[in-house]
């Protein structure tokens, strides 16, 4: 009894203080709150913080003060479910608890739960409920914890799969992934789930790393507007029953902050190089586009500049916290805490690594770790921890739970099956896979094939599979329509016999089926190849004995097809008939045989449940394809970096090649290869044409702080509905440091039926011409600025703006 006493007194001292850190300790008299029951006033009135009418910083300031040194500590520890709950099995739906492991879990890692297991619906539900139930009625304050779970491409537990985030900024179509996002959080609300473990804002510069295919795509402008659409998406709303001050039904997580795409070699969690201009002018601007509203940030592993990410202060405390006045909760990924021991030498002990974190980031420890922060009371209690950053931290995370409403309803609803995998996500999802697809080749008009043909040769590896991207629960393929069941299905009404042959894996240098694939090529009038990348789930991806060639920690030194798959595609072409090679994929595919011998060429990004009707649609033409590429595809590992915004003087070019026959024609940049893609960013052909005609500014002549609109005529001068993305490039002609030779500022996708036209017009915003000058500072220079409508690659139609 005397030692639980003088738990409880120690864990009081900083409510009884007066003093500072290290200072003697005097009993204060001007608490309104009494220390036996800290959750009241002592007046009998509500506290400020359980009222759900009142402020939210209010609520915070409140809240705070009646928090001891643990309960506080505990807020900025990630929990995990399994300390209550037994998920080991995914189809046991046994709704038990342990009241130990609950205890235990709540009384230290009580902030943010993680829940992101496959298992039944209804026991997931009790699990949570179990939790917050603890939280709200058998503990002092009753605050509920942040129940955390991934939907990177759809909610992780069974819930609808999307294309990876690659692909869906294929579709160029913020509106519909805003609309996407919202079906992610309609999955997860329900449930019981606050917080979501996405968008991924990486930009994808450096395609030998494995995470290529989480991202929006190698430009900063598409990312940032996608990322946008993700967060509006997921957050827009209010939870049930919640207080009139919350702001949103979920928390997104921007991830990860910052810089994380680019490590050195392409290698996972490896140092990233650059400077401040490259930092603030590439990798922060998604993060600033879309996430200062965000109600939640995730840190990077890697270092910048050799300050690793997650307790680099002049990333997250000078930019993030006061300069970009982000004001919720900030999380490190898992174990990264542990790295600045382990990996990255900055320290030396638990102590030293809790502190430099929190001290410097201002953020939350996640799981995976040894859990550091677990040091931080008896670290304030020595004086070599100032609490004032663990309060500061707290409030983040309270503001982020006030303004989701979890005071008022942290629990799962009674109706939730009836927001999960609905009709209507699924027509949504069939829209999307369908405007992911992009077609880059189309020789002579191969595509689309008419359904008048007799019979169609389904060749290769990728045919009779469901390729999901990383990030999805373990069986998730069961729920997805391969490119065999696709086209069985939509051919199910015509003649059209289907010849399949697989004729490789995707993992074996093996040709023993080439031959038949090559017979099927033969008994067909077209043959379709589908080859490409590999990723796993969450579960066989981080098994060992396992192969993948794309997702997280899997990276690459070659970005050919792997093993046998040109070998079949240059064995079927060989046999004369129409050849349409698939690539289905995570990232950029570098195989110029590919480019200049296939009749067609078409990029399927990863897909998601819809990926194989989707693409039958596209090559019979019952779809007109729409997608544009995020990302440039170059012609060998070896001609990497390949992003379309280099810096003026960054791509010289005097190309030699290897001919067909063997040929040795030499150059100079680069001797036997060429630094320009094989297809470039924007890029992307339709079954119909587009012109354009009439582009015009709303003004010619504009100030430093004046945003401006381009408006172009776009006309579908062929036979065929089509949708186009209409894009605005500009270049700084003449600027005080070296810029972009070009970079995306604006762009809009439009449906138009054949024959038809459409004026569009697009807003600029002047922050879109501003560099990072020499004096560290955003400056709109004077100047001249091409402005031009067309791909990276292509120009058709342009004009020059003035900015006096």
């Amino acid at each position: 009894m005397v030692v639980s006493a003088l738990r409880v007194i120690l864990a009081l001292l900083p409510l009884l203080a007066t003093g500072t850190t290290g200072s003697s300790i005097d009993v204060r008299d001007d608490l309104h709150f009494p220390l036996h029951a800290r959750g009241t006033n002592k007046d009998g009135s509500r506290p400020l913080y359980k009222n759900p009418n009142a402020d939210i910083e209010a609520r915070v300031n409140d809240l705070l003060p009646r928090m001891t040194l643990e309960e506080k500590v505990a807020q900025l520890i990630q929990g995990d479910m399994n300390g209550w709950m037994d998920f080991s099995d995914p189809l046991d739906d046994t709704k038990t608890f342990n009241q130990t492991g609950l205890e235990a879990m709540i009384s230290q890692k009580a902030g943010s739960i993680w829940g992101g297991y496959q298992t039944p619906w209804d026991k997931f539900v009790f699990g949570v409920t179990v939790g917050q139930r603890y939280l709200m009625e058998n503990t002092t304050l009753g605050i509920p914890a942040l129940i955390q779970s991934e939907g990177l491409h759809g909610f992780t537990n069974n819930g609808t799969i999307w294309p990876s985030p690659i692909g869906l900024a294929a579709s160029f179509n913020p509106d519909l992934l805003k609309q996407a996002a919202a079906t992610i959080a309609d999955e997860a609300e329900g449930l019981g789930v606050s917080q979501i473990f996405a968008p991924v804002l990486d930009l994808s510069r450096e395609l030998r790393w494995g995470r290529v295919e989480e991202n929006f795509g190698e430009d900063p402008f598409l990312t940032g507007e996608m990322g946008t659409a993700y967060v509006t998406g997921l957050q827009s709303g209010r939870r049930r029953n919640a207080s009139s001050s919350a702001i949103a039904r979920m928390a997104a997580t921007c991830k990860h902050f910052a810089a994380f795409g680019s490590p050195q070699g392409g290698l996972n969690i490896a140092q990233v190089s650059g400077g401040e201009r490259e930092l603030r002018s590439a990798y922060l601007k998604p993060f600033n586009r879309a996430c200062v509203e965000s109600l939640a940030i995730m840190t990077a592993y890697s270092s910048y500049d050799g300050i690793p990410a997650i307790a680099n202060k002049h990333l997250l405390t000078d930019i993030l916290r006061n300069e970009w006045g982000y004001k919720y909760w900030v999380t490190t990924d898992a174990g990264s805490v542990d790295l600045l021991i382990t990996t990255h030498g900055t320290c030396d002990t638990r102590e030293c690594a809790a502190k430099t974190a929190l001290e410097n980031g201002l953020s939350g420890e996640m799981g995976g770790g040894t859990f550091t922060y677990l040091t931080l009371p008896d670290q304030v209690r020595a004086g070599t921890v100032d609490v004032k950053f663990i309060d500061e931290t707290v409030k983040a995370m309270l503001r982020t739970k006030f303004a989701l409403g979890l005071f008022e309803n942290p629990y799962p609803y009674e109706d939730y099956l009836s927001t999960l995998r609905t009709p209507e996500t699924r027509q949504l999802l069939h829209q999307m896979e369908r405007e992911t697809i992009v077609l880059l080749e189309n020789r002579d008009n191969t595509l689309p094939l008419s359904k008048s043909i007799n019979s169609l040769a389904l060749i290769g590896p990728q045919v009779d599979r469901v390729s999901f991207g990383d990030y999805v629960f373990f069986n998730a393929t069961n729920n997805g329509i391969s490119p065999l069941a696709g086209f069985t299905q939509h051919l199910s009404d015509t003649s059209i016999q289907l010849n399949y042959a697989q004729g490789c894996e995707l993992w074996s240098n093996d040709p023993s089926g080439i031959p038949a694939a090559v017979a099927a090529a033969k008994a067909s009038d077209a043959a379709v190849v589908m080859v490409g990348t590999w990723s796993l789930d969450q579960t066989l991806l981080w098994t060992p004995g396992t192969n993948a060639t794309t997702g997280e920690h899997v990276d690459l030194s070659d970005l050919g097809l792997v093993g046998a798959q040109l070998q079949l595609v240059q064995a079927v072409k060989a046999v004369g008939k129409p050849t349409i090679v698939v690539l289905v994929s995570g990232k950029p595919v570098a195989e110029p045989w590919i480019q200049e011998h296939a009749d067609a060429v078409v990029q399927q990004f990863y897909p998601g449940e819809l990926g194989g009707l989707a693409l039958a649609e596209v090559i019979f033409g019952d779809v007109n394809p729409s997608g544009k590429l995020p990302v440039s595809f170059p012609r060998s590992v070896g001609t990497t970096p390949v992003f379309y915004n280099y810096l003026k003087g960054s791509r010289p070019i005097d190309a030699g090649h290897v001919l067909d026959d063997g040929t040795l024609v030499f150059g100079h940049q680069y001797v036997l290869d060429s630094p320009v893609p094989l297809w470039s960013f924007g890029h992307g052909l339709s079954y119909t044409t587009f012109n354009y005609t009439d582009l015009a500014l709303s003004k010619s002549t504009i100030g430093p702080n004046e945003d401006f609109t381009v408006s172009v005529t776009v006309h579908n001068t062929g036979d065929r509905d089509g949708k186009e993305v209409v894009q605005v490039y500009m270049t700084d002609l003449v600027s005080s440091v070296v810029t972009p030779n070009q970079q995306l500022v604006g762009f809009q996708k439009i449906d138009l039926p054949a024959g038809s036209s459409k004026r569009v017009a697009i807003p600029v915003k002047s922050s879109e011409l501003a560099v990072w000058t020499l004096d560290n500072r955003w400056v709109v220079e004077p100047g001249q600025f091409a402005v031009k409508i067309g791909t990276s690659d292509q120009t058709f139609l342009n004009t020059t703006l003035v900015v006096q």
